[in-house]
């Protein structure tokens, strides 16, 4: 499986942006997809996570009701739309896969073994 993260930039805080991840090779509809992120100095986090049938397991405390996890199964995509963004959302975001069964939803890092390369979202106060 080949992760595509795209969609990172400079907003200002309050902004808002989408993170796109397209997936290529396996099965996209036996996949979950996930979102962590990693700033400077400090390990990888999980962000969010959509399971197969679209659920989403909890999100990060740290961006709960301000960031929307989805996928588009047709078009084998994975998104992560982020509002109201923070100076402290600032990292390095990417996207992973792992085949699920379907009421599984892995939120460790150590769950992941397919990665996208990441992309920078910056918050300028």
């Amino acid at each position: 499986v080949q992760l595509q993260a795209s969609g990172g930039g400079l907003v200002q805080a309050g902004g808002s942006l989408r993170l796109s991840c397209a997936v290529s090779g396996g099965t996209f509809s036996r996949l979950t997809m996930a979102w962590f992120r990693q700033a400077p100095g400090k390990e990888r986090e999980f962000v969010a996570a959509v399971g197969r049938s679209g659920g989403t397991a909890p999100y990060a405390d740290s961006v709960k009701g301000r960031f929307t996890a989805y996928r588009d199964n047709a078009g084998k995509m994975a998104y992560l739309q982020m509002n109201s963004l923070k100076p402290e959302d600032t990292a390095v975001y990417y996207c992973a896969a792992k085949s699920t069964i379907v009421t599984y939803i892995p939120t460790r890092v150590d769950d992941y073994y397919d990665w996208g390369q990441g992309t920078q979202v910056t918050v300028s106060s």
